[in-house]
């Protein structure tokens, strides 16, 4: 019993040493010592911390990227998108394909011919004509750039305007398709037509990124029918280079409309459509880079 007492008394002693007047055998003296090394320690760390990342902040600007040298390539992307980029419906069930009607309507209303009416805020730079990429004026990097315009109605028949299903209730759907925003971006239309799929050889590719989808899979050949593009096939590079929310805050991206009007009923089809230009790559680890494949069923 007594060797219990006095290891009780001994931890007792530790935590508070009356006797010397110490707690967890240091003084109060000691522990203010301590306390303030580390408040200044601790203090002098995140000062070099901030000090840090505010020089670094320096070198940045809210209007340009500093640095590019490692982006990759812009995807390609398309509306309306789906789980597993599969679009499967029923053309006699406009249930089954009232969600991909509504998201291409949200999709499209910025780009209402509408409320492109401001030209303090919008340009004219050719329609859809290919052009060449329409530089702004760099005098004051601060200032707010014009964009080009770009109306739905150039889409045609995947407009929504004349056919507010877009062709999903015909069996005729519509995908629309854009490039991914990148700043000061400026795509390169190929040097070469000999590169790329027959179909497109043969047509003029100047100032255009041109887009071709076909078969993915060789058993879906001579089962995916025509394939119709508005309004020219491509991306027109006249809406090129893009400088960022800040200095492009109105900007527009062009789009591309495909059309499947002829495809088999019933059958699970693989459709890959491409963006061809001397700078856009593909990776094998990006499904979207420069490219993609979607899953399309149509039933009857």
């Amino acid at each position: 019993m007594s060797g219990n007492k006095d290891s009780d008394g001994g931890w007792r002693t530790f935590l508070w040493n009356s006797e010397k007047r110490e707690f967890l055998g240091r003084t109060g003296c000691s522990w203010l010592k301590i306390f303030l090394f580390y408040v200044i320690f601790y203090g002098c760390l995140a000062g070099i911390f901030i000090g840090t990342i505010q020089a670094m902040l320096l070198t940045l600007s809210d209007y340009k990227p500093t640095y590019q040298d490692r982006v990759a390539p812009p995807g390609l992307s398309h509306t309306p998108r789906s789980d597993k980029s599969e679009i499967s419906f029923s053309k006699s069930d406009p249930e089954s394909y009232s969600k991909y009607i509504n998201s291409m309507k949200h999709f499209l209303t910025i780009y209402d011919d509408g409320l492109q009416a401001d030209d303090t805020k919008f340009e004219d730079c050719g329609g859809a004509t290919p052009q060449s990429y329409k530089e702004r004026p760099t005098e004051n990097e601060k200032s707010q750039k014009k964009a080009c315009k770009f109306y739905r109605s150039w889409l045609g028949s995947c407009s929504g305007e004349n056919d507010p299903t877009f062709g999903f209730m015909s069996g005729k759907p519509c995908i629309i398709v854009k490039l991914n925003r990148i700043v000061n971006f400026r795509p390169k239309a190929p040097s070469n037509n000999q590169s790329l799929p027959e179909a497109l050889q043969a047509k003029s590719l100047s100032n255009l990124i041109p887009i071709h989808c076909k078969h993915k899979r060789e058993e879906d050949e001579g089962k995916i029918g025509e394939i119709k593009y508005f309004p020219v096939g491509g991306f027109p590079l006249q809406y090129y280079p893009y400088y960022g929310k800040l200095l492009h805050p109105q900007y527009l991206q062009p789009l591309v409309a495909i059309q499947f009007t002829n495809l088999t009923l019933n059958e699970d089809l693989r459709v890959e459509c491409r963006a061809y230009g001397e700078n856009i790559d593909y990776s094998e680890k990006d499904r979207y880079q420069g490219r993609f494949d979607i899953k399309i069923k149509i039933s009857s």
